[in-house]
């Protein structure tokens, strides 16, 4: 009954996350205590989609492994992903080189010394009798997302670039007609927030981070390519913060820790400033991380929220157990799924302008 459930959902959505992704294998005790219960986890379906995968799930019996790659006490240790299997106990396991490694939860342990089953605290869901690999290089989802990401940018502003490169200038054509426009209304909330003529240093940057995030978002709405969840993942857009906090710091001038640390200058004497001080400027430095923080939070919280609320309604249907319902979660998915090509790039270009913003605060060299 489920199957023709999802047979159904399929054919009316065409495009929407679930029916593509299939049921996800789920990993070691899991696996087994849902078979034995015989329902249907919505919450769990949903958040396990978000989540970042060892293998690319295109549709029900279609998975490409990806490799793994881990580095553990006796060395490296490579295979695919595809050699995990299910034992009599029902878990995930692959013996390599005398080590035994088990996955849970998309995370790979290695089982200790004389251990056959892997067990976990269900209360903690933290391993009793096995220890997380640390050095995991292994090509996930996301990862591979990542390369697919750069290479279309690769192609993209590379035919793009054909056009500039003739000694006869001409109006834009081709994908040149799309790029331009937008590159330059990038260049120009540059100049906006940044200074003088200090907006051409980190205008690339700015180029670069608005594009990535929004060839990312575009990519996570596309179903046949298994939805990845690239800007989604904390890790990247922890990475992403992480950049234009560095180059906010690098670049930053007297003027702006004169602010963080004599926010309010010359307005009186250092006799009625020092009591303000005293929560002033703790208030000013922890905004320094505060601003990155958000940033990262933000881009997660929203792409992530949207690949959750699509599964969560699709779920319904599963759920009740009643293709009637399809009626109400079908219109649903659909208007949260078009919403989401807006907060593709309205993301892309909040991420674009604060990071111009928290830059330009930085660099520049007087207060206004």
């Amino acid at each position: 009954m489920k199957k023709f459930f999802g047979l159904i959902t399929a054919l009316t959505l065409g495009f929407t996350t679930v029916a593509q992704n299939g049921d996800h294998e789920h990993d070691a005790h899991d696996t087994a205590e849902h078979h034995e219960e015989g329902e249907f986890n919505a919450a769990e379906h949903a958040v396990h989609h978000a989540k970042d995968a060892h293998e690319i799930h295109f549709a029900d019996g279609f998975v490409v492994p990806l490799p793994v790659i881990l580095w553990t006490d006796n060395g490296l240790v490579t295979f695919m992903s595809s050699e995990f299997h299910h034992d009599d106990a029902g878990q995930v396991v692959v013996e390599k080189e005398g080590m035994k490694f088990v996955k849970f939860h998309e995370k790979i342990y290695m089982l200790n010394d004389g251990e056959s089953h892997f067990e976990v605290d269900h209360a903690t869901h933290e391993a009793i009798n096995a220890t997380e690999v640390k050095l995991d290089f292994s090509l996930t989802k996301n990862v591979v997302s990542i390369f697919l990401i750069a290479i279309l940018l690769i192609l993209v502003f590379f035919s793009s670039a054909k056009k500039y490169k003739k000694d006869k200038p001409s109006a834009p054509s081709g994908i040149a007609s799309w790029t331009e426009p937008v590159v330059l209304f990038v260049r120009d909330v540059a100049k906006e927030n940044i200074e003088g003529d200090k907006y051409k240093k980190f205008t690339p940057y700015l180029l670069s981070v608005f594009f990535f995030i929004l060839f990312g978002n575009l990519l996570g709405l596309i179903p046949f390519l298994a939805n990845p969840n690239v800007t989604g993942s904390i890790s990247i857009t922890l990475l992403l913060a992480t950049f234009t906090f560095a180059i906010q710091m690098i670049n930053s001038k007297k003027t702006y820790w004169a602010h963080i640390f004599d926010p309010l200058g010359k307005s009186m004497s250092w006799g009625g400033k020092l009591p303000l001080y005293i929560i002033l400027v703790p208030i000013e430095i922890l905004g320094i991380f505060i601003k990155p923080a958000a940033l990262l939070i933000r881009l997660f919280a929203n792409i992530t929220a949207g690949h959750i609320i699509v599964v969560s309604l699709i779920s319904i249907i599963f759920v009740n157990e009643s293709i009637a319902w399809a009626g109400l979660s079908v219109p649903f998915t659909l208007f949260i799924s078009t919403l989401e090509i807006l907060v593709a790039f309205l993301q892309a270009y909040i991420f674009m302008m604060l990071s111009a913003l928290f830059i330009g605060m930085a660099v520049e060299t007087a207060h206004h």
